[in-house]
């Protein structure tokens, strides 16, 4: 049986205002290892990005960089794999980074039908600076850590995300 209208309204007139929040209760979010993730990410994240401003890139940009910079002939099949990129993403990205004459193509010494991404020597330069830039970036955070819980807490997260 439906309910009269006049049942299904709550009325307040006979309880008083509720109160205003002083102290957040958050406990329970900070219990949560996503949580404090995604907080101490953002948090690095949100000065990384303006540290990579001057070089034009993205967090992901730079890091495709700095893999082709270390892994010098890395196809772009072992980039989306490295770093959980779908193909269809990371082809416009080469593309971009490609036209901007940070990277080239060579044709793969063992796999006929792959190419191998090389920096151009522009290239060479803009992730030899923006490493250096993300260095410092980094340092300033970790700087609140003593060098054991650096360790640690890499450490830790790689066991998070590796397992995933």
């Amino acid at each position: 049986m439906p309910r009269p209208a006049a049942a299904a309204r709550t009325t307040h007139s006979n309880t008083a205002p509720p109160a205003a929040v002083e102290d957040i209760d958050t406990s329970f979010l900070e219990s949560l290892l996503g949580y404090n993730a995604r907080r101490a990410a953002l948090a690095v994240i949100d000065r990384f990005l303006a540290g990579m401003e001057p070089y034009q890139l993205k967090p992901v940009e730079f890091s495709v960089l700095s893999l082709v910079a270390h892994n010098p002939g890395i196809t772009s099949r072992q980039l989306c794999s490295t770093l959980g990129i779908l193909p269809p993403n990371l082809v416009g990205m080469v593309n971009m980074l490609e036209k901007r004459e940070l990277i080239a193509r060579r044709p793969h010494p063992t796999d006929g039908r792959a190419m191998g991404l090389h920096l151009t020597p522009a290239g060479q330069k803009l992730v030899r600076d923006a490493e250096k830039t993300a260095a410092t970036i980094e340092a300033g955070f970790a700087s609140r850590l003593t060098p054991a819980e650096l360790r640690t807490l890499i450490a830790l997260l790689k066991k998070v995300y590796k397992a995933a």
